[in-house]
């Protein structure tokens, strides 16, 4: 074997284990985020089990089941795709040490080939009259000198080469125990994704009978959804009325051939507003712990295809007994009844108010200074879903924005 190819043999070990480590630490980061990813939904999904599907009842309404369903397979959905992913990862993963294993296989074949017709030449010379003989028969006395060196280097080299084999068996052993747990983790990964599969086909049959129920009955349904929606839009022009009065107190218009009003503002309410705007995409949520069931602006109806659903904020499920907390230092300016009996409050941020409906009891009153996360009242739980579900709105003057893109994520 040329000198040149036992130096590759005896550098190929090293090598490829730097190139494992690398090879480690890059896939750990992407498997790491779809962990992380996948933790996170299955957290939401146990929410959704706990906020919403838990809370079935008799009374229940079937639009109010497939919202639930909706949601649930959605975020199961996003799962499943996550757990692809993983699969695909690991399975890539695998193949890549699969093949460094069966290489460093070949090379501890060869190292170990060498090994043995060293050993083997070396024994056939083993006798000190052979390799006096060896160093006897030489030229001159350089040549003597040569053989001697080349013979000492030999015996290190063939130490070192005993050396190599026994480390490169040891990276080998890694490669081995690695693959193990990556099929272990394989397997385990299936068998989650395939209990995901069969959770989701029962939600999409449990769909299916709510839907065909609603169908039969579509007129009634369709008569709902059009009336809370009228009482929806009602409650909502209250609002917007009230923060127009309070813009009209300030007595100032908007620029000359605005349309809009606008809040006149003090040097205090000013920094107040623009520390506010500095803050979007990191307000606190308006409850401790939730999970978002309705999204802001106008979409179709996810059963009744002919009704659309106007809205100009975000609805929150959380857990009974919850509270409202403010988003923001801010005043409250108005605390609102509401059909049904529930309340909302209005608290101002400058020119941004942000507000918080379907309040059983509220705890702050018109006028009060309140601070970031300060309670500001006990969110109502409806008797016949169940549920607990905050209704949170902010508005820029007297416009809408979503809110979702102000909260942290």
């Amino acid at each position: 074997m040329s000198l040149a190819k036992r130096f590759f043999l005896f550098l190929k070990p090293f090598l490829f284990g730097l190139i494992f480590l690398i090879s480690c630490q890059l896939m750990a980061q992407t498997k790491d985020e779809l962990e992380a990813q996948r933790e996170d939904l299955q957290r939401e999904i146990r929410q959704i089990n706990d906020l919403l599907i838990k809370t079935k009842t008799n009374e229940k309404s079937a639009l109010s089941q497939i919202a639930d369903l909706d949601k649930q397979i959605s975020v199961r959905t996003k799962l499943i795709n996550t757990y692809d992913k993983e699969l695909n990862l690991l399975s890539n993963d695998l193949s890549q040490n699969q093949r460094k294993f069966n290489s460093l296989l070949k090379s501890l074949e060869v190292l170990k080939a060498d090994y043995a017709k060293m050993i083997l030449k070396a024994y056939k010379n083993k006798t000190a009259e052979n390799r006096m003989l060896f160093l006897l028969s030489a030229k001159d006395f350089t040549q003597a000198y040569n053989r001697l060196k080349y013979m000492q280097q030999y015996t290190d080299y063939r130490k070192h080469q005993g050396l190599e084999i026994v480390k490169q068996s040891i990276i080998l052993k890694q490669f081995n125990d690695t693959l193990k747990v990556k099929k272990g983790e394989k397997k385990v990964l299936l068998t989650e994704a395939q209990k995901e599969q069969d959770r989701i086909k029962n939600e999409r049959e449990d769909r299916k009978v709510l839907a065909n129920k609603i169908k039969k009955q579509g007129r009634k349904y369709l008569a709902d959804i059009r009336k809370k929606q009228k009482e929806e839009n009602a409650l909502n022009l209250k609002i917007e009325n009230l923060i127009k009065e309070a813009i009209s107190k300030t007595n100032v218009k908007g620029d000359k051939g605005s349309k809009l009003a606008e809040f006149r503002l003090t040097p205090e309410a000013k920094a107040l507003a623009a520390e506010f705007v500095s803050n979007q995409g990191k307000l606190p949520w308006p409850i401790e712990k939730g999970l978002i069931v309705l999204g802001y602006g106008t979409q179709p109806h996810p059963v009744v295809k002919s009704a659309t659903i106007q809205s100009n904020g975000i609805r929150i499920a959380t857990e009974k007994g919850s509270k409202a907390r403010a988003v923001f230092n801010g005043v409250v300016l108005a605390v609102q009844v509401i059909p049904g009996g529930q309340k909302a409050v209005l608290i101002q941020h400058g020119n941004y108010i942000s507000v918080y409906k379907n309040l059983d009891q509220v705890l702050v009153e018109k006028g009060e200074k309140v601070t970031t996360k300060q309670a500001i009242g006990v969110i109502h739980t409806d008797n016949l879903s169940g549920q607990t579900i905050l209704a949170f709105v902010l508005f820029k003057e007297v416009k809408t924005i979503d809110p979702e893109l102000w909260i942290k994520k």
